[in-house]
């Protein structure tokens, strides 16, 4: 048999539920990777060894007892970004002024999941409150690309899609507010999944007046995001994976390289972002799908607006007047702005939001999918963003550069097609179709996200799953 950590997610399950692997067996397994790689890879904040093993202890237990009445995740490890409340466990939400303290309590996420057999090995790396594409920040070491470890892992989810692409974990939650689940996929070469609005429990955050952000699977393959879907849609029940021995008919699907932040912050795709589109509509097309080039216009005010919801969280966090020197300068300044902006403007932002998701909608609503790049650049150098020189370690305030502008800025550049998705709440996926280096694995991955009407994450699985991923 291949190495455990080899095993798709999916594999992985059947071998747990057929009893040819025991929950402890795999638990010591990936505990083992995590020691000997996180060092240099900064995917984990904290490791939970100990607990981890009492819950493989009880899976196993469980196992001898009633193994025809296994839960969906039985036995399977895991691990939460540091967003997420789990029981017993610090959430550090990636920031230095606050104060870290063990959560009372699992919260949302974190409780469906364990409900359904999954153990947590710990908890992943994230930038500061979440808010950022990049998971740098000022209590850990940065989250590195397993592929290159100069180069970012994405965020906000970043950490955990460092975790499963280095085989640290066989897939991961994350939560998606303005790319952070389809971002480090995109990064990291997995598939990433971001479900509509209100289908799954929300993912963590500060505060979201907006309804953006969304709970989805980092994975290797549409199969095993679609076992993790399953886990977390209370009517899951296996819908998802077994959706995938079913091929989707012929597809309309209209290719766009607009974005709403092109107005302000024009930019042009690096050349690896264009061939990865190109193999993208290649692999369409050879699947039997239809595509054509789709123009989308985008009203010149969202960047302001997006700006104003997606901040205001930040601003009303509980943070100790002594304590606000600690933050990021980006965290900093914006979090200043939104203490300073009006109910009236945030009310304003909201309202603009809402038109421009029902706007946004009817212009997708011609084709069945929408495809663009995942990501405009390959994946950036740590610290690129921040301009902050770095080692081994993370690096203290007074090193990380000053202009929150212009890191945000970048961020918008970097990821100009993800943050439209959340506003309209509707479903999509990244898939990494291209390498740079011409092969898998080689080089760095670049991909495509293809964003689907209200109710089609099974469509967009089956996509993914039919053009090979």
């Amino acid at each position: 048999m291949a190495e455990i950590h080899e095993l798709s997610a999916v594999g992985l399950r059947d071998a747990l539920r057929s009893g040819v692997l025991s929950a402890r067996e795999v638990t010591e397994h990936f505990l083992a990777r995590i020691a000997a790689r996180n060092p240099g890879l900064g995917a984990f904040i904290t490791v939970t060894g100990e607990q981890a093993l009492a819950d493989a202890a009880r899976a196993d237990a469980l196992y001898a007892e009633s193994p025809g009445q296994l839960p969906l995740l039985h036995g399977m490890p895991m691990a939460f970004k540091d967003l997420t409340d789990v029981a017993g466990v610090v959430t550090t939400h990636g920031s230095a002024a606050l104060e870290h303290k063990p959560a009372p309590a699992d919260g949302a996420l974190a409780a469906t999941l364990k409900g359904a057999g999954a153990i947590s090995l710990g908890k992943t790396q994230v930038p500061e409150f979440g808010l950022t594409a990049y998971s740098e920040n000022l209590i850990a070491p940065p989250s590195r690309n397993p592929h290159a470890l100069s180069r970012s892992s994405g965020g906000s989810s970043g950490g955990s899609a460092a975790a499963v692409a280095a085989g640290l974990v066989p897939f991961a939650p994350g939560s998606d507010g303005g790319g952070s689940v389809r971002i480090p996929a995109a990064a990291c070469g997995l598939v990433g999944l971001k479900p509509g609005r209100g289908l799954v429990p929300a993912g963590e955050s500060t505060g979201d007046p907006a309804r953006l952000v969304v709970a989805g699977p980092l994975a290797r393959s549409a199969g095993d995001a679609a076992l993790m879907l399953d886990a977390m849609v209370a009517d899951g029940a296996g819908r998802y994976l077994e959706s995938l021995t079913r091929a989707p008919g012929r597809l309309r699907i209209g290719v766009s390289l607009d974005s709403p932040w092109q107005a302000i912050f024009p930019f042009t795709p690096d050349s690896e972002a264009m061939d990865a589109l190109n193999e993208g509509v290649r692999l369409l097309e050879a699947a039997g799908h239809s595509t054509a080039e789709a123009a989308v216009g985008y009203d010149n005010r969202y960047p302001d607006a997006f700006t104003t919801a997606w901040t205001a969280g930040v601003g009303n966090a509980r943070i100790a007047p002594q304590r606000e020197a600690l933050l990021t300068p980006l965290t900093r300044t914006f979090r200043r702005r939104a203490q300073q902006r009006s109910a009236s403007k945030l009310n304003e932002a909201l309202g603009f939001l809402r038109q421009f998701e029902r706007d946004t909608v009817s212009q997708y609503s011609r084709w069945d999918l929408m495809l663009m790049p995942a990501l405009a650049q390959t994946p950036r150098p740590v610290g690129w963003f921040t301009g902050a020189s770095h080692g081994d370690g993370y690096w203290p305030a007074s090193e990380w550069a000053g202009d929150a502008d212009g890191d945000y800025r970048k961020q918008c550049e970097y990821a100009p097609w993800s943050s439209m998705v959340n506003v309209c709440g509707l479903p999509a996926i990244s898939i990494p179709v291209h390498w740079t280096g011409g092969s898998a694995g080689a080089g760095l991955p670049m991909g495509i996200q293809l964003v689907g009407p209200t109710g089609s994450e099974e469509l967009l699985l089956q996509v993914a799953a039919q053009i090979g991923f």
